[in-house]
């Protein structure tokens, strides 16, 4: 539930936006009014804070470099879509370095978890001060770095399943379905739970009968998987509504409706670089409009009851909400 002081930053969250559009660029805010009775305790399960880079450094040996997106940005995109509780996941940008999620958890209180990045040099001193404060889970981001090596992909799951299988954490993945096919077996036999970030990787244009995607869905009706139906425009270009992710949503849902979550990807990071810059120079974000996204969840899901379970019952049970 929002306390008076998160409605409070999400007001002048949404005051400084305003004020700030013309001079800077800003993390998007929801235009469309959500259309749906949005159940207590709906999660929104991946999200990333940008921090101030003079408080908050970028990781020097990133591929992209964001525009800034705060915690009371995030808080009014929640007021709007009317959602208490937030996932913050380490976005690539900061390397193994948790400090600018472990901000925005602290601002946004009991109402926050958080997913992290490590690295071998991560000692398990930091891993009980994570799990103190809030985080439930280790990323690896095998996407952003273009790693598409199997034998690197299993080599870096195991590590991490090795790391966090004596903690209630899970490990989560931003991968594709070509790697998931090369780790199912990992997977299937994994001791923790495991979360595939934005339809595992699964291109809207290509359908359910796309190469891996089966092995997705044999891993997510089997209970070892679970899925984010986050990030509708990463996996299809028919915007605003991506109507070619509908059939990637349902056949997910219809496996296994106890293993899907819902994530907004706010704030919408550009991973790529464009043509003819470094990537030092900053990238824009992606102007979505967070309302009609989430307005696509009853397309996807026109049972109230599974929204229910996707938005509360599965997150709650899944970072310990």
């Amino acid at each position: 539930m929002f306390t008076r002081r998160s409605v409070v930053l999400a007001s002048v969250a949404a005051s400084v936006m305003m004020s700030n559009r013309n001079a800077r660029a800003t993390a998007s805010q929801p235009s469309t009014p959500v259309n749906f009775d949005v159940p207590a305790g709906a999660t929104d399960c991946h999200t990333h804070i940008h921090g101030d880079p003079t408080k908050f450094p970028f990781f020097p040996g990133r591929v992209y470099t964001p525009e800034l997106a705060s915690p009371e940005e995030m808080s009014a995109l929640h007021k709007a879509l009317h959602i208490e509780r937030v996932v913050i996941v380490t976005p690539s940008v900061y390397g193994p370095d948790n400090s600018a999620t472990l901000f925005g958890m602290k601002a946004r209180g009991a109402t926050a978890r958080g997913v992290a990045v490590i690295d071998d040099k991560t000692p398990e001193s930091d891993l009980d001060a994570m799990n103190q404060a809030g985080f439930r889970g280790i990323r690896l981001n095998l996407a952003t770095g273009g790693t598409s090596d199997p034998n690197v992909g299993r080599q870096r799951f195991q590590t991490a399943v090795d790391r966090v299988k004596s903690r209630n954490w899970h490990v989560q993945m931003f991968t594709s379905l070509a790697m998931i096919s090369a780790i199912k077996d990992l997977v299937a036999a994994s001791p923790v739970p495991v979360v595939f970030d934005h339809f595992g990787g699964a291109l809207g244009e290509l359908g359910p009968e796309q190469p891996g995607f089966a092995d997705l869905l044999e891993l997510v009706r089997s209970g070892k998987a679970y899925v984010k139906i986050s990030g509708a425009y990463r996996a299809s270009k028919l915007a605003p509504d991506y109507p070619d992710v509908v059939p990637l949503a349902r056949a997910l849902i219809a496996a296994n409706s106890d293993r899907i979550v819902w994530g907004s990807d706010w704030p919408h990071p550009n991973s790529t670089t464009p043509p003819g810059k470094k990537p030092t120079d900053l990238t824009p974000l992606f102007q979505i409009d967070d309302g009609r996204l989430f307005n696509q969840l009853p397309v996807w899901a026109p049972d109230a009851a599974i929204r229910k379970k996707i938005l509360v019952d599965n997150p709650a049970g899944l970072y310990g909400f």
